[in-house]
């Protein structure tokens, strides 16, 4: 067994190290520009065309994220990059899921708190308490129901918050309002306090959140991307925050990565920017994934995780 592995800027030797460790068997190589010798397994991200290109024999191709619309633009490009039989697998969790957790939990109880108001008031030396939201009032809902959703709807169950999910389809979550399709996604903008975007980016998703979606959302919502910041009209999110109708946003996906220095998202009072670390991925947790999707692979079986071209994720 043959695997190949690629990123434009790790050196790899902690996977190559690690792969090899755990498939004693294979014989596990960097790639590099002219190397065309088989290869049944390869482990990238962001490849070149040419690593993939007209390699015959591959058995399986592994991105090492839970995003794959880099590649899928790839692909869209470069057709001949690989074939439609060969598997393109994402990682679904691989420890990015209790990081998901700790993300939005940070988020939403500082909001249901008020400490983003009360920094403010700190930066102007005001002793003022605020009154209290209520729990029964301030809904959380999800957009996006995989692994990542899901995760985030059990990290805030426990802290008695009226939840809702949006999904592509149906989705049945105990004690979770679910809301599917296009056309019941207004209803449930309606009715959340705080939207969390975990969606996958696709050509429905792109520019999804614009001035018209944002304004179904109630009086002083807040917004929490994790997803894509392809996702997001970030001019149109600007003007609901300047106009006061959305109370804050937190950020860590961007259409410009990293964020320009000029940009106005740096400076906005009501912004949180992070640099796209919500979820990072754990190499441990990613190679024992990877491996276990070699393992099903080799008996004949469909590894978790395998992309779907047509829909993006």
């Amino acid at each position: 067994m043959d695997i190949i592995w690629y990123h434009p800027t790790q050196d790899g030797d902690v996977w190559l190290r690690g792969m090899q460790r755990r498939l004693p068997q294979a014989r596990v190589r960097r790639w590099q520009p002219g190397d065309d010798a088989p290869a049944d397994y390869a482990i990238l991200w962001q490849p070149p065309r040419e690593m993939l290109a007209h390699r015959a024999g591959l058995r399986g191709v592994f991105v090492m994220g839970a995003g794959v619309d880099d590649i899928l633009a790839r692909l869209a490009r470069y057709p001949e990059m690989l074939p439609p039989s060969v598997p393109l697998v994402r990682l679904e969790d691989s420890g990015m899921a209790r990081q998901m957790q700790e993300y939005a939990l940070y988020c939403v109880l500082g909001w249901f708190r008020r400490f983003d108001d009360y920094a403010r008031q700190q930066q102007q030396a005001q002793w003022q308490p605020l009154p209290p939201i209520t729990r029964e009032t301030f809904s959380v809902g999800v957009l996006g129901a995989g692994v990542l959703g899901r995760s985030v709807i059990e990290a805030l169950r426990p802290w008695g918050f009226p939840l809702r999910v949006w999904s592509r389809t149906p989705k049945r979550i105990d004690g979770v309002e679910s809301f599917a399709g296009r056309e019941s996604l207004d209803d449930f903008l309606r009715g959340a306090q705080v939207a969390i975007n975990l969606l996958p980016t696709t050509p429905e998703t792109r520019d999804l959140f614009d001035a018209r979606t944002l304004s179904q959302l109630p009086q002083h919502a807040c917004f929490l991307n994790m997803a894509r910041g392809a996702q997001v009209v970030e001019t149109d999110l600007l003007a609901a925050l300047e106009s006061g109708r959305m109370r804050a946003a937190a950020l860590d996906v961007f259409q410009q990565e990293p964020l320009p220095q000029e940009h106005p998202l740096w400076r906005h009072p009501r912004v949180t920017v992070t640099p796209h670390i919500a979820a990072l991925t754990l190499t441990d947790e990613a190679m024992d994934a990877i491996t276990r999707a070699i393992g099903a692979i080799e008996a004949g079986e469909r590894p978790s995780g395998c992309v779907d071209r047509q829909r993006g994720y």
